[in-house]
């Protein structure tokens, strides 16, 4: 069977790139008339480069004909999150406060993305702020899921992941400050990776809205998909001083030996979809199948102190803004306004209090990973939801609050070891749903590893979307 480009691994579609027998100008091509036929349906970009992308494939057919292709991302088509600046793109984060903005710059992960002959096609919708959990915003409406239309894709990378599971680019760049790449890429079948705190470098982006629990990260239908984009960013780099004591990542898998696993499949009393318990406890199960040592129990550190105040990060990141932007009280939705007025009264014990808490955690989080190599856990409570509304208030016949989807993900951003999000088997109804895998810190090439070897016996890896077919 002859795979179309969308079909193909982003190693596949490099390797043709290499032989000739595509050019970067062809797999632009085809992206962006898969772009053309169904943003009108899933609304995943908020912009389209159709003329840079094609400038950017010219430029690398130039290098590929001179057989000098910079890594395995020349003339791959990548989208990029709008939390995240590309100079001459609309930077307008989801907030009329921003709506007429254009970056001035490339934040330091674009520019490594350019340096490693990537072809940058757009930005794509999320959120607000990024601070939601379903993705829509007063500007550019809500995203649809790729596997229904009419649901959410999940936040805050919503626009990201729809883009790579409908096959309008192999891979994406988003961030993840709670759970944002890993949720939404267990809404739609996908892998996505938070990694290592300043795993990928950054520096010279927009204020940060939680602290340093916010990364960026790959976003692909493969690990060894997101391993090519981490191989190619993961490294050190002067602008970001936390990325140096970290070594290259690894271009291709390794065995990852016999792991001693730990599977979390609820926290507390919070409620879990029941489909969603069975199929991550299967997932769980294959991984024992595969030889590694797997227990079942809770998390074995306290979590609470740092859920009770994670809002008032947030918060005090929106009074930031508000200091910024005089207009931002004014243009911004009520919510974020009185966010920020919320965090103009946080004082700054309190705030230095959350950062102990967190400081708390990571050691705590790293005492635990002596015991253990992986910590596994649902990556979502809750099914995905119809688009246009925030958050399920009902899981498994109990009502919850905002976070009570979102309840499995934000602990590995406070500790800020690496989290990988990969596809358990789908609902009954075809639904996708995902379990994450958090490793110890630095431990982003394991975690990958691990993937790989799941993903090999797991036919649901292979499934598409029918809009996208």
């Amino acid at each position: 069977m002859t795979l179309e480009i969308h079909q193909m691994s982003v190693r596949e579609i490099g390797q043709r790139l290499r032989d000739r027998v595509l050019t970067a100008t062809e797999v632009v091509e085809h992206y962006l008339a898969r772009i053309e036929r169904l943003q009108p349906v899933l609304n995943a970009f908020t912009y389209v480069d159709v003329e840079g992308a094609r400038a950017a494939a010219r430029a690398s057919d130039e290098r590929l004909v001179a057989g000098r292709p910079l890594s395995w991302l020349e003339g791959i088509p990548v989208s990029i999150k709008d939390n995240i600046y590309v100079k001459g793109m609309p930077f307008v984060f989801g907030s009329p406060l921003f709506k007429d903005r254009i970056a001035e710059q490339d934040e330091l992960p674009i520019a490594l993305l350019r340096e490693a002959g990537a072809i940058i096609m757009g930005k794509t919708n999320l959120p607000e702020f990024a601070s939601r959990g379903s993705t829509y915003n007063p500007v550019y409406g809500a995203t649809g899921n790729p596997w229904d239309p009419e649901l959410t894709t999940g936040g805050s990378s919503g626009g990201s992941v729809a883009s790579v599971a409908a096959g309008m680019v192999p891979l994406s760049m988003g961030t993840d400050g709670g759970g944002s790449i890993r949720r939404p890429a267990g809404y739609t079948g996908l892998v996505g990776f938070k990694p290592t705190l300043s795993r990928i470098p950054r520096a010279d982006g927009f204020t940060s809205v939680l602290y340093d629990c916010e990364v960026v990260g790959p976003i692909g239908r493969s690990a060894d998909d997101v391993r090519l984009m981490m191989q190619a960013l993961a490294r050190p780099h002067r602008r970001d001083q936390r990325s140096r004591g970290f070594v290259p990542m690894r271009g291709l898998a390794a065995d990852p030996g016999r792991l001693r696993i730990l599977y979390v499949p609820q926290y507390g009393n919070n409620p879990v979809d029941p489909e969603i318990a069975a199929n991550c406890r299967a997932a769980a199960e294959q991984l024992r199948a595969l030889g590694h040592e797997v227990t079942e129990g809770p998390l074995p550190f306290d979590i609470q102190p740092v859920s009770d105040n994670w809002a008032k990060i947030g918060n005090v990141c929106m009074s930031l803004m508000a200091q910024q932007y005089p207009r931002f009280k004014d243009d911004v939705t009520p919510e974020y306004r009185d966010r920020a007025i919320t965090g103009d009264g946080i004082t700054g014990g309190d705030y230095q209090g959350v950062i102990e808490l967190l400081l708390a955690l990571r050691s705590d989080v790293g005492d635990a990973f002596a015991q253990y190599d992986i910590i596994m856990t649902p990556t979502s409570a809750a099914n995905p939801w119809p688009k246009n509304e925030p958050f399920p208030p009902v899981i498994d016949g109990q009502k919850v609050g905002p976070r009570g989807h979102a309840v499995f993900t934000n602990w590995v951003n406070a500790c800020s070891h690496p989290g990988l999000a990969l596809p358990a088997a789908p609902t009954a109804s075809g639904v996708p749903v995902g379990f994450q895998l958090v490793g110890d810190f630095g431990a982003d090439d394991l975690l990958l590893d691990l993937a790989t070897q799941y993903e090999a016996q797991a036919a649901w890896m292979r499934l598409w979307p029918a809009c996208a077919e």
